[in-house]
């Protein structure tokens, strides 16, 4: 499909070479999309249709959180994530990066939400419900108010990162503000969870992907997709091999941690903890085991209480 930008018709591959990215740097990002979702390389033709095709509306809402998954997902380079995104999807509403403020903002936020066409919301943050929601507002409504009136709504319904699934760090003892995720702040809703502290943005992106083509997002008990969650970190991870020799590091300064050894010992929670770290690296660089810091189990419900202390001695 084509789509009308200024005074010419440009398509989906003509946007993007507009913004500097070369089709070779995007079909590369297409395939580390494609491995992300567990598919074969030649797939990755579906998913550079999936991406230059209709620009579907995204609304991105932020509750309680540090913005931390924003900031991993604008930090994306090869392409670098902010031309990519807003030249595959019609990022409509997002505080972050907007440049509307104040009642223009919020314009903006009403006039995608009524849509004819529809839109996707993804969510980032815990919803604090203490006090019917006073502990959170934005443009002078609670939290609670804009979910409430904004989730029904949508296509689709998209939890980046923990805090949004379950509640994260703003849900940890004593949780003063009541703060949940998503789906148990609203029941009815049934989000799709890219859980992580913050989530790889190629899990993200594969999902909306997955939505794009149609295709059926199997989901486990916790909401999130089998295809980036379905294994533990323990079973991916390439200090698995001297975790079966009982070879484990003593300490962060001992030799054997700077030698590879598993970090079991020292509090990594890899067994407990499903996500594709060790598979899909940040920016196809590292993951935290590999750069010699423990799993603290960051994808899981309760990750903060129930996985800490996070390093032992």
């Amino acid at each position: 499909m084509r789509i009308a930008v200024g005074l010419g018709i440009k398509s989906g591959e003509e946007r993007l070479e507009s913004q500097g990215i070369t089709r070779r740097d995007f079909m590369k990002f297409c395939t580390a999309i494609t491995v992300t979702m567990g598919m074969r390389p030649a797939f990755a033709a579906n998913v550079a249709a999936a991406l230059t095709g209709h620009r579907p509306s995204v609304v991105y809402l932020h509750m309680a959180e540090c913005t931390g998954c924003s900031e991993a997902l604008l930090r994306t380079y090869k392409p670098f994530i902010d031309a990519l995104i807003l030249d595959t999807i019609s990022l409509d509403y997002h505080e972050t990066i907007m440049a509307a403020a104040g009642e223009a903002a919020e314009d903006a936020l009403n006039q995608a939400v009524e849509n004819p066409e529809g839109f996707i919301c993804i969510v980032e943050g815990a919803v604090p419900t203490a006090m019917n929601g006073k502990y959170g507002y934005v443009g002078g409504h609670t939290m609670f108010d804009i979910c409430q009136r904004t989730l029904p709504k949508a296509k689709a319904v998209v939890c980046m990162g923990t805090c949004a699934a379950y509640g994260g760090v703003q849900a940890a003892k004593p949780n003063p503000t009541e703060a949940k995720g998503i789906a148990e702040c609203f029941p009815a809703i049934k989000p799709i969870n890219i859980a992580g502290c913050p989530p790889n943005p190629l899990n993200l992106a594969g999902a909306l992907v997955a939505f794009l083509q149609g295709q059926e997002i199997r989901l486990d008990e916790l909401g999130r997709p089998v295809m980036f969650f379905g294994q533990n970190v323990h079973e991916l991870c390439e200090r698995r091999k001297f975790f079966d020799e009982g070879k484990f590091a003593s300490s962060f300064n001992s030799r054997e941690a700077r030698e590879g050894w598993c970090l079991y010992d020292i509090g990594c929670k890899g067994p407990q903890t499903y996500n594709n770290c060790p598979k899909v690296l940040f920016n196809e660089t590292n993951w935290p085991v590999r750069a010699g810091h423990p799993c603290i189990g960051c994808s899981e419900p309760g990750f903060w209480d129930s996985m800490s202390p996070f390093y032992q001695s």
